[in-house]
């Protein structure tokens, strides 16, 4: 607009000026065009003036679009900052979801074991009853005679003929004699049972109670807490238990689907103790071979008279760890094959393979939890499941670190939204630190963290590191940088291993738990590689399997170098 004033008062000037130079000739036409371009000036202004208005009323419109960004974008803050806190707490109460469950799974499988025991005890109470109503016709049987006896007596009291009272002398015999037989049957059929409820001679025989025990040698009704006492009494060797203490035992041990052939075979403790798993197969039924080993452990420590701390966690227990390391999928497997703590100290690689278990980071996650059992002396609750009031955990205190543990430090630092991704892959503290190969990029991949995302497994690495320790990291990197070194992935498979001609000459001569290939070995301590003794990096951690492994390997590759270099 200036432009145009400026022109507009060049154009007046020259106009005028040639006006006076031209006074004679045109001066009507300049005092037109100069009225003309005065008009057009007006005109000019008048537009400047209403576009100045226009540009002014537009700069107030931008002024208030941009207060209104401002405060869109404030709300858009505050938005996002509330996705955040729902996704949050979203995985905490999904979190809270999978314990809770867990223990729903753990109650069910409480309430299925209580139902067969009272379906099984129902059972038995209606045997009972059965029973009962017999012992009293035996009594109505026995009054009978002992009313005839009186009244033989009275009789024989009576009377004087002689002839007539050896008669009833007679008759007073037999009778008499079929009482004591039938008295002296019953009392020995119950000294057979081993029942201190009724005897012969006591003053009460004639009452009858519930709950008692059946004067033959079938199979127990109901068993007492007196007669449960005595069948777990350690005092009394198993070789001398009764056929219903050893029924009885079998039913509480989780194998109660063998007890009605085990009634046909065992005659007493002994009978299991000289018997074979071939014979636990052909006359028990027991089909199942860790349900054989089961049952051997078990008459074992009854030999040996050892007691052990995973002795007392049961198959119950068991399918609850599962769900803290990591591995809640192989519950319904470990339930039917009824592992227990023992078992779970003496598994081995096929027994893991038998329960469907193939996957190799999964072998690694049941071995380094086993061996945080061994190191806390299979202290049930040693796994911690919720966080503490801790600034920075040490290795010490992760390495007992469960499945939902992990998932928790994951949304401490700022990956919650991955965080879900590891139910069911069997990540817990003790798999982080004890085994060497599980690294960063290892954790990444069960995250699925994609790998473009270069920021964030940096984010996850520092964390990582921090985590597990200075001393642990190194050890990590020593074992990736070794030659040979083959990297963890979450799809490798564990097969079964091949017995090859020379070996099946050894099996017939080795006991089968010498040849067992236990999946994490009982007896571990200090490492010693070429003449160096290296001690783990904390001192609860104990020595990770897969380094022992290593260790040995690089002990034989010393060894060959000593013995080749003499002769070189």
């Amino acid at each position: 607009l200036r432009t145009k004033l400026h022109l507009c008062t060049c154009i007046s000037s020259s106009n005028c000026n040639t006006a006076n130079l031209h006074p004679n000739s045109s001066s009507e036409s300049y005092q037109e065009r100069l009225s003309r371009l005065e008009g057009d000036k007006e005109s000019l202004i008048l537009q400047v003036s209403v576009l100045t208005d226009q540009v002014e009323a537009q700069g107030l419109k931008i002024s208030d679009l941009e207060s209104s960004l401002v405060e869109h974008q404030h709300k858009l803050n505050s938005t996002e900052e509330m996705l955040q806190q729902e996704l949050l707490h979203r995985t905490s109460l999904e979190t809270q979801k999978l314990s809770l469950m867990g223990e729903v799974s753990y109650l069910k499988l409480k309430l299925a074991d209580m139902e067969g025991r009272q379906t099984h005890g129902a059972e038995k109470q209606h045997n009972a009853e059965g029973l009962l109503k017999e012992l009293r016709i035996l009594k109505d049987k026995v009054e009978l005679l002992e009313d005839q006896k009186l009244q033989y007596e009275k009789k024989l009291k009576a009377t004087k003929v002689k002839k007539r009272s050896l008669d009833l002398n007679g008759v007073i015999k037999e009778a008499s004699g079929i009482f004591i037989l039938m008295v002296y049957s019953r009392s020995y059929r119950l000294r057979r049972t081993q029942s201190g409820g009724l005897q012969a001679a006591d003053p009460d025989a004639g009452q009858f109670k519930r709950g008692g025990l059946r004067a033959t040698a079938g199979p127990r009704l109901t068993r007492t807490p007196e007669s449960d006492y005595s069948a777990r009494d350690m005092n009394i060797p198993f070789s001398q238990w009764t056929k219903e203490q050893v029924c009885g035992w079998l039913e509480d041990y989780g194998l109660g689907q063998y007890v009605n052939l085990s009634r046909q075979w065992v005659d007493n403790g002994q009978t299991l103790l000289a018997a074979t798993p071939q014979d636990f197969e052909k006359e028990m039924g027991m089909k199942n071979p860790l349900h054989r080993k089961k049952l051997q452990f078990a008459l074992k420590a009854f030999t040996s008279k050892t007691v052990e701390k995973s002795a007392e966690l049961d198959h119950i227990w068991v399918t609850r760890w599962l769900d803290d390391i990591g591995l809640p999928q192989y519950k319904d497997q470990f339930h039917e094959a009824r592992v227990d703590g023992r078992m779970i100290q003496y598994l081995t690689v096929n027994d893991l393979l038998t329960l469907k278990v193939t996957s190799q980071l999964h072998h690694l996650s049941i071995k380094c939890a086993i061996h945080v059992l061994h190191v806390n002396k299979f202290n049930p609750n040693c796994l911690r499941r919720r966080p503490e009031e801790e600034k920075q955990p040490s290795p010490s205190d992760v390495v007992q670190w469960s499945n939902h543990r992990v998932m928790e430090w994951l949304r401490a630092v700022d990956l919650a939204e991955y965080a879900p991704n590891l139910r069911g892959s069997g990540v817990h503290g003790g798999l982080i630190i004890l085994e060497p190969r599980f690294s960063s990029e290892t954790l990444a991949l069960l995250l699925n963290i994609p790998p473009q995302k270069t920021l964030l497994r940096r984010h996850l690495a520092t964390a990582f590191s921090a985590l597990v320790g200075p001393q642990a990291m190194q050890e990590k990197r020593e074992y990736g940088n070794a030659t040979g070194h083959v990297p963890l992935t979450t799809t490798a498979k564990v097969k079964p291993k091949k017995l090859g001609f020379t070996q099946f000459s050894h099996l017939r001569k080795r006991k089968p738990d010498e040849s067992a290939d236990y999946i994490c070995p009982i007896d571990s301590g200090a490492l010693t590689v070429n003449g160096i003794s290296r001690l783990p990096s904390a001192a609860l951690r104990g020595l990770s399997p897969s380094l022992e492994r290593q260790a040995k390997k690089l002990e034989q590759a010393g060894t060959k170098v000593q013995t080749k270099s003499p002769k070189q």
